[in-house]
């Protein structure tokens, strides 16, 4: 059976500290499967760590992320999502940049609120990992909540947590398969 990603370029973006092990690592195994090359980004280079122990090395940091270079640009959650890419200005860049051009554009649990602050939400549908913060940032960006385990609009692509990172990870397949 072919691979349905073979050629694509995926950019997942992590926390240095506290990044979900299984947001990462569900859906990054389910891409590199389906043949696609997966770049880690984050703000500094080094070892990053997950929440639940997993390690993560970045290949590259993300002011030097282009979206052009990229099919998708992921945001993965976790508890050190609010501290370290909430208020990321050159990731809202970046996540802009992949809005403009036209690229799937994800974000899982409390990341979420990266995309609505970056300023891409505004009268699309979305979920996020609840909490007052992120349904707050949510409704500040313009988002129509959707309170479900994954939500697809358009190339826009949220889930609201863990548990949800396979559908998650298998949404964003199809999504980079239409392109």
């Amino acid at each position: 059976m072919a691979q349905k990603l073979t050629g694509k370029n995926i950019l997942m973006v992590i926390a240095p500290k506290n990044f979900r092990d299984e947001e990462l690592n569900h859906p990054k195994e389910i891409f590199e499967k389906e043949g696609a090359k997966v770049t880690i980004g984050c703000k500094q280079m080094g070892k990053c760590s997950g929440m639940l122990g997993a390690t993560a090395t970045p290949n590259i940091l993300i002011k030097d992320a282009k979206a052009n270079d990229y099919d998708a640009v992921i945001v993965v959650g976790g508890n050190g999502s609010p501290e370290h890419l909430w208020n990321d200005s050159q990731l809202h860049k970046l996540i802009q940049e992949a809005d403009k051009s036209n690229k799937v554009i994800a974000a899982i649990c409390l990341s979420c609120a990266v995309l609505a602050k970056a300023g891409i939400l505004k009268n699309r549908e979305a979920t996020v990992y609840e909490t007052p913060e992120s349904l707050k940032e949510l409704q500040n960006g313009g988002a129509k909540f959707i309170k479900k385990d994954v939500i697809v609009f358009g190339k826009t692509i949220t889930a609201n947590g863990p548990a949800a990172a396979k559908d998650f990870g298998k949404a964003i397949t199809e999504a980079i398969i239409k392109l």
